[in-house]
């Protein structure tokens, strides 16, 4: 049930972002053609208690306009869609909204797996919500075993269909304190599909003062995070690749700078970690770095790496 109102809660804030303002029959009549009401129309006392809803959920209100017909809409849809969960949730149930209204759609809409997401992501999200400290398992890649460690969970984020579970590690910080090395408090990110256990230590934790989700991220394309400063990037493309970059930016900071009929010039604010360079290297020949120095030859490097491969003669 609870599950069922959180739906109807999503619809609401759905449908008030797409036709911007509605009266309370027109809302009511949406309701009865979506499929999730049985045909039954709204009830006016549960339009108003679905209100103090969005309200609690989103931090958005649902006002009426008198002076507009007595219409319907949200005081503030910037921050609503400002909000990257909120987003992915609104967007999310919406669609889900619309296949269970109509089972017919259920085999012609098609979701990309997230594997990682399977086994530990409810575990974490519950130890985060409480607080926990939990003691995991965990093998990187590369490494010849896994080790046994605790960390405090402060966030998750999912790049690339992989879960990502970033944490503050006790040990790190409390050995870097002991010897007054800096920083005191150490952030590791750890991905959940090479975790093969998790404990719950029964111990609590207090985030940290001033962590910062986007600032921990700030210059990143994935979750590779560096020391650098994010410095001035330039990318080309080529042809009609740029209107993949503008609907799909490469960063958040992407700005189009310039081009002519052959290309377009686009400007990032970034790091040069391996997760940018793996997302330039998956769009094959359709751009090119053009600033930094230091870019191009990494990726020049990359470039004659692949040749090498490419033009090897079989034995």
């Amino acid at each position: 049930m609870a599950g069922n109102l959180f739906g109807r809660y999503v619809w609401l804030v759905d449908i008030l972002l797409r036709y911007r303002r509605l009266t309370f029959q027109e809302i009511s009549d949406l309701w009865q053609d979506s499929g999730l009401s049985c045909k039954e129309p709204l009830p006016l006392r549960t339009f108003h208690n679905h209100q103090k809803a969005v309200f609690d959920i989103f931090g958005v209100e649902i006002k009426c306009d008198a002076g507009d017909g007595y219409r319907y809409y949200i005081t503030e849809p910037g921050r609503l869609r400002g909000n990257s969960l909120h987003s992915w949730l609104v967007s999310s149930y919406a669609t889900l909204n619309q296949i269970q209204a109509d089972s017919r759609l259920e085999e012609r809409i098609v979701f990309e797996d997230i594997p990682s997401g399977q086994t530990w992501l409810m575990r974490i999200a519950e130890a985060m919500r409480g607080n926990r400290v939990l003691s995991i398992t965990h093998q990187g890649f590369g490494k010849p075993y896994p080790s046994t460690f605790e960390i405090e969970p402060y966030l998750l984020k999912v790049v690339k269909r992989r879960w990502y579970v970033v944490a503050r590690c006790p040990y790190y910080s409390d050995r870097n304190r002991a010897k007054g090395m800096k920083p005191d408090d150490v952030y590791r990110v750890y991905a959940l599909d090479r975790i093969s256990d998790i404990e719950d230590t029964g111990k609590t934790f207090k985030m940290r003062r001033g962590f910062d989700a986007d600032g921990y991220f700030e210059g990143c394309c994935g979750v590779i995070t560096s020391d650098e400063e994010p410095q001035r990037v330039v990318v080309k493309a080529y042809g009609g690749f740029a209107d993949y970059l503008r609907t799909l930016p490469l960063h958040p900071s992407q700005r189009e700078i310039g081009g002519d009929d052959e290309s377009t010039l686009f400007e990032y604010n970034l790091k040069l970690t391996f997760d940018f360079y793996q997302s330039v290297l998956a769009m094959g020949d359709q751009v090119e770095v053009v600033e930094p120095e230091e870019a191009r030859g990494d990726m020049l490097n990359f470039a004659r790496n692949m040749m090498n491969y490419y033009s090897r003669k079989e034995e």
